[in-house]
């Protein structure tokens, strides 16, 4: 990385705490208490969609079970989501963005990459712009966003994390190989909980104990990821900020210490997931009309099970009703069952044509 190469400028913008300072700001009697977005402590399989930064000093983080919450802090309050108000509060920042580019892929309601290497105010500079960006939110909605920038969406996102709430952090080229050499395992983008543990397992803990690896070596460990990680850690990331991104699917699942051997146990599980694939489906803002369940078994070989239905569907109970018609069919009985997912497809989206991608200019 030359001081004559160019560049481009990419900026990661990921709101903070987002639907729990939604409600904070809208209700002055959640201000500065330990709110917990969706799940109830009585309802079986709730599941925490967002945790304010208040309930986050007691360890309470999203996707946890509502009882774990509870649990942590008894007087967290639990507040049932309201996805319409997040919605026009997201198209209200996404109007900002596009004071500045179209060049967007929103991620989900709340956070989106935004390529700025060439902007419509010619700025020219990525860090100034996001800085413009998170004070339009903060002026005009009342809310905190934070903004990672750096040459590529792998960093981007990761800076976007470092300083939060309300942060902003640049890593530029110079920076990366350092930085990614420095990096826990468990901080890179797409790295589970599973696999954290099966690197640091192999002793592999930082960037620089990846880097030892060759790409045959990683791909053989972790199968086809193993080759984005080997590009990743040298800071390697060509991947375009893709503005008119089709989604395919969209699934949660998650492995269990103990083997899931009744059904009325794996039904538990799939009702705690069904909640959470309603959550990110909400979040998305999409609806689909094939539920499929994923099995894996203890020798490690998987089955999959798919329903569709008339509709479209995104609510937890009717993900779940799908679900448990996947589950009373499928031949499960005696087996041990190590892992379980559901996910949502044939989804209803109009194919747009993506604009061509702006030639990159100078660096920030």
């Amino acid at each position: 990385m030359d001081g004559e190469t160019t560049y481009r400028k990419i900026i990661h913008v990921d709101m903070d705490a987002f639907y729990a300072s939604v409600e904070q700001r809208d209700f002055p009697e959640y201000r500065d208490k330990p709110i917990v977005v969706g799940g109830s402590p009585e309802g079986r399989g709730g599941v925490v969609a967002t945790a304010s930064y208040e309930a986050r000093k007691f360890g309470i983080r999203s996707a946890m079970p509502s009882k774990t919450a509870q649990r942590l802090c008894p007087d967290v309050i639990f507040v049932y989501p309201r996805f319409d108000a997040y919605k026009a509060v997201s198209n209200h920042i996404r109007e900002i963005f596009h004071r500045y580019t179209d060049i967007i892929e929103p991620l989900s309601l709340d956070e989106a990459y935004l390529d700025v290497t060439t902007d419509k105010q010619n700025i020219g500079s990525a860090i100034e712009i996001a800085r413009l960006i998170k004070g339009a939110i903060k002026n005009e909605l009342q809310l905190t966003a934070s903004a990672g920038i750096s040459i590529n969406k792998f960093v981007a996102k990761i800076a976007s994390d470092m300083k939060k709430p309300d942060g902003l952090t640049f890593i530029g080229p110079s920076k990366i190989i350092s930085f990614m050499e420095e990096l826990p395992v468990e901080k890179f983008f797409g790295v589970g909980k599973v696999t954290a543990v099966k690197m640091k397992a192999m002793g592999l803990h930082t960037g620089a104990d990846l880097k030892k690896l060759s790409e045959a070596e990683m791909i053989q460990s972790f199968g086809k990821p193993g080759k984005f990680y080997y590009q990743i850690v040298r800071g390697i990331d060509n991947r375009e900020v893709q503005s008119h991104r089709e989604t395919k699917s969209v699934s949660v699942e998650d492995t269990y210490q103990e083997d899931l051997t009744a059904k009325d146990a794996m039904l538990t599980e799939l009702e705690i997931l069904s909640e959470r694939l309603a959550i990110r489906l909400q979040r998305h803002g999409l609806k689909g009309r094939t539920i499929t369940v994923k099995f894996k078994f203890h020798d490690f070989t998987i089955m999959t099970r798919s329903f569709s239905l008339p509709e479209l569907i995104n609510t937890k109970e009717a993900i779940t009703q799908a679900v448990k018609i996947i589950l009373d069919k499928a031949p499960v009985e005696d087996k041990k069952v190590r892992l379980l997912g559901v996910g949502t497809s044939n989804f209803d989206m109009l194919s747009r044509e993506r604009p061509k991608k702006d030639k990159q200019l100078k660096l920030f």
